[in-house]
């Protein structure tokens, strides 16, 4: 048997709460509960790295100027070496002490090279013609030297008038075998450039 309908007590005489109705229930689209101050976590993006570890590219200019002068100073050194030590050299020593420069010239390059052109294949390439150069003018120098300290710059005025490329014809030899071992010291000279460059370039991030 039903009950009567009774009224509601309201003091005050206030307008009834108009009720809410009832959310989706937690785990079938409805938000997730979050404390004040507290966000929702943003996606993760694949292969990204964070910031501020990104991979910073290399300086091709900058490899080739330094690599540059680095050969010019390590072939002045052999210059300087072989023009003090002429007298004494044997053909043995100067081919050894050729082949030596050629090995250092091309791995300091190569060094310099990889720090600062990093993975650039075009910095790597300008090292390998930088030593080449600089093992080829090392010698060159030392014959220039040797030349100006037997005649002074008049002598070698007039040796560069008579045959410009006499310092060229010296460090190709006109003995047999030296072409080889004048070839020999370009090839030390680019590999020690591009397996330095390579190594050190691969490491830097």
């Amino acid at each position: 048997m039903s009950q009567p309908w009774q009224p509601q007590y309201n003091p005050g005489h206030q307008p009834p709460v108009p009720q809410q109705p009832p959310g989706p229930p937690q785990g079938f689209g409805g938000p997730p509960p979050f404390g004040p101050g507290q966000f929702p976590a943003q996606p993760a993006y694949p292969n990204q790295a964070p910031y501020g570890q990104q991979p910073r590219s290399g300086n091709p200019v900058g490899a080739f100027f330094l690599g540059f002068l680095v050969s010019f100073f390590v072939a002045m050194i052999y210059s300087v070496v072989i023009y003090a030590t002429a007298e004494d050299q044997s053909r043995n020593v100067g081919l050894t002490l050729y082949i030596l420069h050629a090995l250092l010239n091309g791995a300091a390059v190569g060094a310099v090279v990889g720090l600062v052109g990093r993975r650039s294949v075009g910095a790597w390439i300008s090292g390998i013609v930088v030593a080449m150069l600089g093992t080829f003018f090392g010698f060159a120098n030392g014959m220039v030297f040797m030349y100006l300290d037997i005649g002074g710059m008049r002598f070698l005025g007039d040796m560069l008038m008579e045959d410009p490329f006499f310092p060229a014809k010296a460090w190709w030899g006109s003995r047999s075998g030296t072409e080889l071992h004048s070839l020999l010291g370009l090839v030390v000279a680019a590999a020690a450039a591009w397996g330095l460059a390579f190594v050190t370039g691969r490491n830097r991030r």
